[in-house]
């Protein structure tokens, strides 16, 4: 561990008044932020709650003039508490031994960045990870990237995005767990457990943070940090729930978000952040505001400059300032005028301390700049083999007519097109900003892998034109068929079509709306052709999103929902392609049939007329030329066997508990893995509940001709919900629970409590 020679004897002898007493080192966290903010002036306390994303190049000169030298010299007084975009041991390293032996106090940075499914190793982006509905594999996922990045000097990570999304326009879906508010809820929790640990202080966990909060996933049309305006009932029934899962696994920080709440811009939204987040949930941790979000209060018309979005911010309950400088340049001016009380400052830079202290940075401020522990750790090969796991565990199979998987491992010619087929980069997905380009194992390296089969390979037609960059949009190719002719006479000559079609790695994310859910580009052109001429195609699919499938549907035999997953993505496909995995995801979004259906979702509320009332009339809800039915439900995903459900019964029963049972039978011949789904409808309850709610759920394995009896118990807890107020409130009456493989489960029974 590198020990750098500090300014002062030792960091802890700032906890009791400039006192090296060691009394100090048996003092509460809280006791120590309170003796060092004693000795904070207000612009150091608001330096802590100014972060800067990386500025200039750490291993060379410093800065000498412009905006960087302005924030180098911020960085030298003590003004700067956070750094994000920053990593590798070296540049870690160079700043914290500023701040630590050049500023007055001391006080160590906490470095942010965002390892939202992986560090330098890939996982499967979170919206896949969501369709393995296995908790405990996606907390070893949060755990190994937290493993790598902090081995890389990072101690805090824009993760896990806990947002619920309705809509498949959103590009930022990807990001998220889907639909539901329970998965999600148990997702969040796992995340939070898997970067954070049991000990916030291990160099090897760092602390994780929830966002957006609140409400991002609703916004407006699918558009990009556009409003949101839902009511009470949504917001605490759907929005909140993975939210407050967060807080109660210990997340340690909170991202508030681009986007307005009923018309609050959420950073400068008091009822969200001091009302809600803290003191209702006794959040003691600290809210950090999106890029450059509270200066944007400004562009929504909320805040006639920066100087007036950095009071609504502050006051709100906004703790830290990413990157608009709002803080750094007005609050000081703010709190001398008398115009923002000082306490707000001592509230927000205090809790960012507790955080730095939690994490050990001042008994160690170098704690995660060893250079041995970054060598050994990044890209381990243990991270490889558990991002494969989790890769074959995200994989949903969406048809398989006449069984056409899993294929012959031996004998076969297999076509292999797409352009998506032959990418080592567009399988890492969206937040890739410090994995190594072009690293993924592609589809066709990993069908090859399997000597039996011969495998040729053609691309058929390009995705996109020109340079790929994170901030610029892609140029999708819409005229150039030239591939065309060579994949087709490839494809009649082949016992098999294997073809990889879907969105590039970059057409998900942030800032990537669309209101076309089809394969972009001339693909479902190419996919038609082919089908012209050979018929028997796998086709899988590489997407961020839940896609408009019909044609396939009802065309190709065999369609696998494979996502974007990673740097094992490959090794995956050709697995559970070859059968040597059984595919056993589920999907955590619903997938629409137009988009024109968007936002789609299992748990909708009845409305007054929701059945046909006799043949040809129009007065119920429908559409005039789309079914109501979405394509693929929530919860949906096949196997390469088969699973029955029988015997669904009530164990016992008490006035406000159930328990309840059911017989699972793999009715097949392969082993293979269920996911048991529980959903429960309340048929009468002031306000009015959705036709059903996922309440519970369980991952079985079960040998073919095995069965397992599966047991759920339902509390007050999974019946009750949230009224208009916020109260959490539970009604005795009729309740329905249906239990199957997806959310149209029609094995059910009533009961009453």
């Amino acid at each position: 561990m590198i020990k750098a020679k500090l300014t002062f004897l030792s960091t802890i002898c700032f906890f009791v008044l400039n006192s090296c007493d060691s009394k100090s080192k048996t003092l509460s966290v809280n006791e120590r932020v309170s003796a060092l903010l004693k000795q904070m002036t207000l612009e150091e306390k608001i330096g802590q709650m100014n972060q800067y994303s990386s500025f200039w190049d750490v291993t060379g000169p410093a800065p000498k003039e412009g905006s960087a030298a302005i924030q180098f010299d911020h960085l030298k007084k003590g003004y700067v508490g956070s750094m994000l975009n920053v990593h590798g041991v070296e540049n870690v390293l160079k700043l914290q031994q500023i701040a630590v032996e050049e500023t007055r106090l001391g006080i160590p940075l906490i470095f942010g960045f965002d390892v939202i499914h992986g560090f330098k190793t890939i996982s499967p982006i979170p919206l896949a990870e969501a369709a393995s509905w296995d908790l405990e594999a996606i907390e070893t996922s949060a755990k190994n990237a937290a493993k790598e990045a902090a081995a890389a000097g990072i101690n805090w990570t824009f993760a896990p995005m806990v947002d619920i999304s309705r809509d498949a326009r959103w590009g930022r879906v990807m990001e998220g767990a889907g639909e539901d508010p329970y998965l999600g809820s148990k997702i969040a929790h796992a995340r939070v457990k898997g970067f954070q640990g049991d000990d916030l202080s291990n160099p090897s966990t760092i602390a994780a943070c929830a966002k957006h909060f609140a409400g991002y996933g609703f916004i407006e049309s699918g558009k990009e940090y556009n409003a949101v305006d839902v009511g009470t009932q949504t917001l605490h029934n759907v929005i909140m729930p993975p939210f407050k899962a967060t807080v109660d696994a210990g997340v340690r920080t909170f991202m508030n978000s681009f986007s307005q709440l009923n018309g609050v811009p959420a950073t400068g939204s008091k009822y969200l952040q001091r009302d809600l987040l803290k003191r209702d949930w006794n959040f003691d941790g600290f809210v950090v505001s999106d890029w450059g979000s509270i200066e944007e209060m400004v562009e929504h018309g909320y805040a006639e400059n920066a100087k007036e979005a950095a009071q609504l911010a502050v006051e709100a309950g906004s703790d830290m300032d990413m990157q608009s400088l709002a803080y750094v340049e007005h609050l000081a001016g703010l709190v001398k005028s008398g115009v923002v009380d000082e306490k707000h400052i001592d509230d927000a830079a205090g809790r960012i301390l507790r955080v730095k202290f939690e994490l050990g940075l001042f008994d160690d401020p170098y704690k995660y700049c060893d250079y041995t522990r970054e060598t050994a750790t990044i890209g381990n090969t243990s991270l490889q083999d558990a991002s494969l796991d989790i890769a074959k565990k995200s994989i949903v199979l969406l048809k398989n007519k006449n069984q056409l998987l899993p294929l012959k491992k031996e004998g076969l010619n297999i076509a292999l097109i797409g352009d998506l087929a032959d990418d080592k980069t567009s399988p890492l997905g969206n937040w890739i900003l410090a994995a190594e380009k072009n690293s993924a194992v592609s589809v066709l390296e990993g069908l090859k892998s399997y000597p039996g089969n011969n495998v040729e390979y053609s691309v058929g037609t390009t995705l996109n034109i020109g340079p790929l960059q994170f901030a610029k949009e892609l140029n999708i190719n819409t005229t150039d068929k030239s591939g065309f002719a060579a994949a087709l006479n490839l494809a009649k000559t082949s016992d098999v079509v294997v073809m990889v079609l879907g969105e590039h790695g970059f057409q998900s994310g942030e800032g990537r709306s669309r209101t076309n859910l089809g394969l972009p580009g001339l693909q479902q052109e190419l996919l038609e052709a082919v089908y012209n001429v050979n018929k028997n195609i796998v086709l899988v699919l590489n997407n961020g999103r839940p896609l408009v499938l019909n044609w396939a549907n009802e065309h190709i035999p065999a369609i696998v929902e494979a996502w974007q997953l990673g740097s094992q993505s490959g090794n995956a496909i050709a697995q559970v392609v070859y059968g040597d995995y059984n595919p056993s995801g589920k999907l955590p979004m619903t997938f629409p049939r137009s988009v024109g259906q968007v936002p789609i979702y299992y748990n909708y509320k009845s409305t007054g007329r929701p059945n046909l009332p006799s043949p040809g009339e129009v007065f119920w809800t429908h559409y005039q030329d789309e079914e109501n039915t979405p394509l693929y439900p929530f919860g949906y995903g096949l196997s390469y066997t088969t699973f029955e459900y029988q015997n669904l019964k009530i164990e016992s029963q008490t006035d406000t508990t159930l328990d309840v049972s059911v017989e699972v039978t793999n009715s097949g011949n392969f082993e293979g893995k269920e996911v048991v789904q529980l959903y429960v409808k309340d048929h009468f309850a002031r306000p009015a509940q959705a036709v059903r709610n996922l309440k519970g759920f369980k991952l079985i394995n079960l040998q073919p001709g095995a069965t397992k009896t599966v047991q759920f118990k339902l509390t007050e807890k999974e019946l009750g919900f949230y009224n208009s107020n916020g109260d959490f409130i539970f009604q005795p009456g009729e309740f329905s629970v249906f239990i199957g493989g997806d959310s149209t489960a029609d094995l059910s029974l009533k009961f009453k409590l």
